[in-house]
């Protein structure tokens, strides 16, 4: 995981601007997200595992899954998460007979990042930046 700085830092927006702004560059609502917790997600690459620019949010006001959530953000940084290429050893068969988690587990979660993609990251930082302040 490589941190950027930010002046996005402790910045309040409303969830549904956020994502106004950001989803037509190819941002998502993180799959990980709690009720007050969640990240805006870009997948930079593919490349020996997956490069995500990740910005973190906490809600200051109700709830992601309600209208009207209000979030600070938090530190962005960069990660690579790296899966295994074939079936998981120890896959799970399910509760009910005959389902399968399709999931893998990742090898690493927090892999090295790359260089070029920890410049394209702060880039595309900037840009997030210079769009909404």
């Amino acid at each position: 995981m490589i941190p950027i700085s930010s002046s996005l830092e402790n910045k309040v927006f409303p969830l549904y601007e956020l994502e106004k702004q950001l989803k037509p560059l190819g941002y998502v609502v993180g799959g990980s997200w709690d009720y007050d917790e969640g990240a805006m997600d870009y997948k930079m690459a593919d490349e020996d595992g997956y490069q995500f620019l990740r910005i973190p949010f906490k809600v200051e006001e109700g709830m992601l899954d309600s209208p009207g959530a209000i979030v600070r953000l938090g530190a962005p940084f960069i990660l690579t998460h790296k899966y295994q290429d074939d079936v998981e050893a120890h896959a799970d068969n399910g509760v009910l007979q005959g389902s399968v988690n399709q999931f893998q587990s990742p090898i690493d979660p927090d892999s090295d990042v790359p260089t070029k993609y920890v410049e394209k990251g702060k880039r595309l930082i900037e840009q997030i930046e210079n769009m909404l302040m």
